[in-house]
């Protein structure tokens, strides 16, 4: 049934696989509370065993948004079985999601960026991938399963735009910025033909061996970007992407206009960068204003 559940998400959702990576972790930790309590079937549980399993994950002191990110697992999980016929009842029906606290999403201000992309080495065919990847990232937004996603064809220069390919098989056309553009077309004749070992690999950003990049090789080379500034904060591939949200608000952009460049399906999920630009303006003002204090 696991196998069935997967095989679902990736080609009718077009999970990432990290996001497979967590449904599949997610379940196997719940199929194995229940063996520890003689159930053997998906379809003898109840709401109850769900209940006793969150308190089970309370008692271990897990964090209030791994919990929530559990449960939404099984959720998905239970309709995907109910749906299938493989259960009559969806026990996780009538539990509520545990409310979250909101964190305000970290991002880099301007000069930070701006180190960022001085720090980017401009003499090899790597460094030239890694600066169009730096660029790319903070002028679309994109995720970092989006941006390894990329190929070659998906960019269109006399357009200035390239074409990601998001959650849900969902595709979206976002404007790339003349920085970002000058970057790219310098990997693409200086560095990418020098990485390139297949021809026909259609991959946008290569590896040293000329395959795809993967997640874990971007979030590797913007920690090696990071290392080269005087910047003492983490980056993450997603803190550039809350960077070019935040940036885009700040700049006078309408949050339907953000919405539709981030992907993001529902406004809400957007709207907490308003709250970031409003924070921003109140440390602004307080620190500038005379009579602020």
């Amino acid at each position: 049934m696991l196998q069935a559940f997967v095989d679902y998400l990736q080609l009718e959702k077009n999970a990432s696989p990290y996001t497979l990576r967590y449904y599949v972790q997610d379940i196997e930790d719940f199929t194995r509370f229940l063996k520890q309590h003689g159930v053997s079937n998906y379809a003898a549980v109840s709401y109850v065993h769900i209940r006793k399993y969150l308190s089970l994950l309370h008692d271990k002191a897990y964090a209030r948004r791994t919990v929530s990110r559990k449960l939404s697992s099984l959720r998905s999980f239970f309709r995907f079985l109910e749906r299938e016929g493989y259960v009559a009842v969806n026990p996780v029906k009538m539990v509520s999601t545990p409310k979250l606290e909101k964190k305000l999403p970290q991002f880099f201000f301007c000069a930070e960026m701006e180190q960022l992309f001085q720090a980017a080495d401009r003499s090899s065919p790597l460094g030239l991938r890694n600066l169009a990847i730096l660029e790319t990232l903070y002028a679309t937004g994109v995720r970092v399963s989006e941006l390894v996603g990329l190929n070659v064809d998906d960019l269109d220069f006399e357009l200035g735009v390239v074409l990601v390919y998001g959650k849900g098989a969902k595709e979206r056309y976002v404007p790339l910025g003349h920085y970002a553009q000058e970057a790219l077309e310098n990997y693409l004749r200086e560095g990418r033909p020098l990485l390139e070992r297949h021809p026909k690999e259609p991959a946008l950003f290569l590896n040293c061996r000329g395959r795809r990049l993967t997640d874990r090789s971007v979030r590797r080379i913007l920690n090696q970007l990071i290392e080269n500034t005087s910047l003492t904060q983490k980056i993450t591939p997603h803190k550039l992407r809350h960077t070019f949200a935040t940036h885009l608000l700040e700049g006078g952009a309408d949050l339907r206009s953000v919405q539709e460049l981030l992907g993001h399906v529902q406004i809400s999920s957007t709207q907490i960068y308003t709250h970031v630009s409003n924070e921003h303006l109140r440390a602004v003002y307080h620190k500038a204003h005379p009579r602020s204090k």
